[in-house]
């Protein structure tokens, strides 16, 4: 009963934080500059001011911020985020083709910088003074200090021109049959290659870092001096006592940054012509499409408070004393 309690209290706060969140990105979004209108204008090479004016109260642009807001919230509610401006298209159909590609671009980039910066870390950890030690700390300090818009323009230039062995845009080649077999998944694992790695650099440092700082405090705990006293073999100590309470950390920074995964998103699917909600959002802050960009901020944010939920889980998985 308890545990019931809890779960429906983090899913009120939830729902009233993603309220927030709606009515913040709303209020943000309108108070930008630039006029959805005048920019569908300038597209379409020239536009009457009567066309304009039946054009605002079609988009209901024409009404009060506050019951803009109102009529938003209450289609938000019934699942209907609107109609795109610039795509002419229902805004939860567009982010509905472009989820895929997006969340097989931020899983696999979090997973292996978790899985590979852990590893690092913990051997880092066992000699903090040697020369492996070093190199991974100066090869996450690179990592961590270069932009993301860089590592990528730089892998392109890599690989189209000095090393072309892999494809350097877009999800999938010209030649693919896009029917989901074997040979279309070994088509789209190659280009996401330079993607992934180009998202996960950043954050691979960081988990280094942490779970080397993380492994060395454990390390010196009295439980893990117990466990070689008793004779347990040193990868039993590393890797079954010590690792399950180093990485804790680690998990904590997963949940806390996939936000910022996501946003790390946009500017690697811009790069490398990734067709993601990056690339969409991106697209619809240039034409002012309020109600595309507003979808994917709201999709967005339900990730990141879905990932702070399974933190806590993976919390459970991990150390059962957490209840």
């Amino acid at each position: 009963m308890n545990a019931l309690r809890i779960i429906a209290n983090r899913l009120a706060q939830a729902l009233l934080l993603v309220v927030a969140v709606v009515v913040l990105n709303f209020a943000l979004v309108h108070a930008a500059p630039g006029d959805p209108v005048e920019t569908i204008a300038g597209v379409s090479g020239g536009m009457s001011e009567e066309l304009k004016a039946q054009l605002r109260a079609s988009y209901g642009l024409d009404k009060p911020l506050p019951v803009q807001l109102g009529v938003y919230l209450s289609r938000v509610v019934q699942g209907d985020l609107g109609h795109s401006y610039f795509f002419n298209l229902p805004v939860t159909g567009l982010i509905a083709e472009r989820v895929p590609a997006t969340l097989i671009l931020v899983i696999s980039s979090v997973l292996w910088a978790f899985l590979v910066g852990t590893a690092l870390g913990v051997l880092a950890a066992r000699k903090p003074n040697g020369l492996l030690s070093q190199s991974i700390t100066v090869l996450s300090l690179v990592g961590f200090a270069a932009p993301v818009f860089w590592s990528g323009m730089m892998l392109v230039i890599l690989f189209a021109s000095v090393w072309p062995i892999l494809p350097v845009s877009d999800m999938r080649s010209i030649t693919s049959s896009g029917d989901g077999g074997w040979r279309d998944m070994l088509d789209i694992a190659q280009h996401l290659v330079l993607p992934s790695v180009t998202l996960g650099l950043v954050y691979l440092a960081q988990y280094s870092r942490l779970a080397r700082a993380s492994m060395l405090e454990v390390l010196g705990a009295d439980f893990i001096r117990t466990a070689r006293a008793k004779g347990l073999a040193e990868h039993v100590v590393l890797y079954k006592h010590a690792l399950r309470n180093a990485v804790l950390p680690v998990i904590t920074v997963l949940g806390l940054q996939f936000g910022n995964v996501m946003a790390g998103a946009i500017l690697v699917e811009t790069v490398f012509n990734w067709p993601g909600l990056g690339r969409l959002a991106f697209q619809a802050v240039l034409q002012r499409d309020y109600p595309t960009v507003l979808g994917v901020l709201l999709f967005s944010s339900i990730v990141v408070l879905v990932m702070n939920l399974l933190t806590d889980l993976a919390y459970r998985l991990v150390d059962p004393r957490i209840k």
